[in-house]
């Protein structure tokens, strides 16, 4: 029997490049600190045949041939907000890779998951961090009627992929891949090579036996899922459950998904009942708005195909410091400059001796340049100290020479902004083109440029 030898690598979980030695950039993605000591087997296989001979030829199909109903392969989850991101519930087979901040709800969704499948779908949950009653105890306290779910706590990847074969379940969670251990590779669970190889082989044995698996990911410092960069690649979808410890609801989104859009989210309501769906994210987002304020504006954002509405505050004071400060909160820091600029230079605000604070309500990152308007006009409010009315709502993105430009989907912007009561809105004036303005009750406002947008506050 060949000795083992095991030799000391670094690999960048980024790219996955292999160093002999470490060193604080990646060479190859230029990325900083992501490479990690790993260890691995030398030792020479017994077969390093290079010919094919003995090996059995593939099986083609025709792809006519195949059935594959959209209908017949989702399994929707009974959580509308999940189904929602993975494009209209879970595919048969698909292996999909859900990461989150320690205490985010990850392992509490997956089981409520399950306990809404259990009574159709063959079920099974097996967990490398907790015991069986610690289990048990979790889906009292959630209500979870957990009779035809089938648990176990076990590390060993071999020994679950058996499992499937045997069991053969319609979904299986595991929980978490960082603590999986696969036998046939020298290196601590948690490690490189240790993640990549139990996913590999977690995937293989599910997707032969048509069985949906949810994988549980832990995150690094910088929120990304910790481990090599291939296992995102080899699973069908990535979901991240984000959200800050101190607000209430959490949001779930889809950074690759090969069912489905990656543009959706979903919200979720942390409560003692555990995860709750939150249809109405606008509803709860306005929450608490106070009346006559100066710096809020009210704008409403497109998150897939869902339009929600949030408030934009600002709040501006005179710099004690010879430099004034920016601040931003859910938008981009480098967009808000942009932003000020052209307020100053197309307006006529000076704001050089003024400190700017710009907050969305609710945690919320915005990335979309409909904002573009509604945070203007929020700084506007709050440098004149004018409030914005209650019932306006702005929206619209602006180029650096202060002209309005159009946004999409301004239908389903304007039906969301009546369903909640709002009787003005600001918009661009390409954007009155695409709607009747009689078909809402409301006043709409279509404006060109920066300086109208002002004069209608």
């Amino acid at each position: 029997m060949a000795k083992e030898k095991l030799k000391t690598i670094y690999v960048c979980t980024n790219c996955g490049e292999v160093y002999h030695r470490w060193q604080g950039q990646c060479s190859s993605c230029k990325e900083w600190n992501t490479i990690i000591e790993d260890v691995i087997d030398t030792t020479p296989a017994n077969n390093k045949a290079s010919t094919y001979s003995g090996h059995k030829p593939i099986k083609f199909n025709r792809l006519s041939d195949i059935d594959a109903d959209e209908n017949k392969n989702r399994i929707k989850t009974g959580i509308s907000e999940l189904d929602r991101v993975l494009g209209g519930g879970i595919v048969r087979g698909a292996g999909m890779l859900i990461g989150g901040e320690p205490g985010a709800g990850k392992s509490t969704l997956l089981l409520q998951v399950c306990g809404n499948l259990c009574n159709s779908y063959t079920v099974a949950y097996v967990s490398g961090e907790e015991s069986v009653s610690q289990i048990k105890l979790r889906a009292n306290r959630l209500g979870i009627d957990g009779r035809n779910i089938a648990i176990a706590t076990e590390t060993d990847v071999f020994s679950i992929c058996r499992s499937i074969e045997e069991y053969k379940p319609d979904i299986l969670v595991i929980d978490s891949i960082q603590t999986m251990n696969c036998s046939a590779v020298s290196s601590s669970p948690g490690s490189v090579s240790q993640v990549r190889e139990c996913t590999s082989l977690l995937l293989s044995a599910a997707k032969k036996h048509d069985t949906a698996i949810f994988i549980v990911g832990h995150v690094n410092k910088d929120g990304a899922i910790a481990g090599p960069k291939v296992m995102e690649h080899i699973v069908d979808t990535v979901l991240y459950f984000e959200g800050d410890k101190t607000l209430p609801y959490r949001i779930l989104r889809a950074s690759k998904n090969r069912y489905g859009s990656t543009n959706e989210i979903g919200m979720f309501d942390m409560s003692s009942r555990g995860i709750v769906e939150i249809l109405n994210p606008s509803m709860m987002l306005l929450e608490g708005k106070g009346n006559q304020i100066s710096g809020s504006c009210v704008t409403c954002v497109i998150e897939g195909s869902r339009p929600i509405l949030t408030e934009i505050q600002s709040l501006t004071t005179k710099t004690n410091f010879g430099t004034p400060r920016r601040a931003a909160a859910g938008i981009d820091y480098n967009r808000l400059n942009l932003l000020l600029a052209v307020l100053e230079k197309r307006a006529g605000f000076f704001i050089g001796n003024m400190d700017i604070y710009i907050n969305v309500v609710g945690g919320l990152e915005l990335e979309e340049t409909s904002i573009d308007l509604a945070v203007i006009l929020s700084v506007f409010s709050g440098l004149t100290d004018k409030p914005i009315p209650d019932d306006m709502v702005v929206f619209g993105e602006v180029g650096l020479g202060g002209e309005v430009r159009n946004v999409i989907n301004v239908d389903l912007r304007l039906k969301e902004i009546q369903r909640l009561g709002f009787k003005k809105v600001i918009i661009p004036s390409q954007s009155i083109k695409q709607i009747n303005p009689e078909e809402y009750d409301l006043e709409i406002y279509s404006v060109s440029n920066v300086r109208q947008a002002i004069h209608l506050i």
